[in-house]
């Protein structure tokens, strides 16, 4: 089964709780083994409304023999569970769950693209896949997450 790295977040309600509770049914998947969870880093909204509260972001290492598109779905289904709805591009919400990397694979569909398109331009993303997988690859530029990090502390 291929490792998959999950980008999660969350800046509205009992964030750490909707977190939780994520990671729980995420969990109790039987095609799904979370196998690391990276600590919760409080971070600034990037993009969207201003006047955003802060998020709360982590990264998940997950093995799964689920196809991506069947890891979307069930991503998917777990953000309504806990209450997400439609809302503005960028915008708050209670739940955001992300595939970043499923193994070595480059996928864009309509509907997914892995890696995540703006994976190599997130501090809030590199930093928690970072503390959990540092020489996790790129397979679209080659370079190790903590290679990717290091370029966007050299940018700012």
């Amino acid at each position: 089964m291929p490792t998959v790295y999950l980008g999660l977040g969350a800046n509205l309600g009992k964030r750490r709780e909707m977190l939780k509770a994520a990671l729980a049914q995420l969990a109790a998947h039987p095609a799904i083994r979370v196998r690391t969870v990276s600590a919760l880093l409080e971070t600034e909204p990037v993009g969207g409304q201003p006047g955003q509260p802060h998020y709360l972001n982590g990264a998940a290492a997950i093995e799964t023999d689920l196809e991506p598109a069947a890891l979307l779905a069930e991503l998917k289904r777990i953000e309504h569970d806990l209450g997400r709805r439609q809302g503005p591009r960028w915008g708050p919400r209670r739940i955001d769950l992300d595939i970043l990397l499923y193994g070595r694979l480059i996928l864009e569909t309509a509907e997914l693209t892995i890696p995540h398109p703006r994976l190599r331009e997130r501090r809030f993303v590199l930093e928690p896949l970072s503390r959990i997988a540092p020489d996790a690859i790129d397979p679209v530029t080659g370079l190790t997450v903590r290679e990717l990090a290091a370029r966007l502390d050299a940018a700012t």
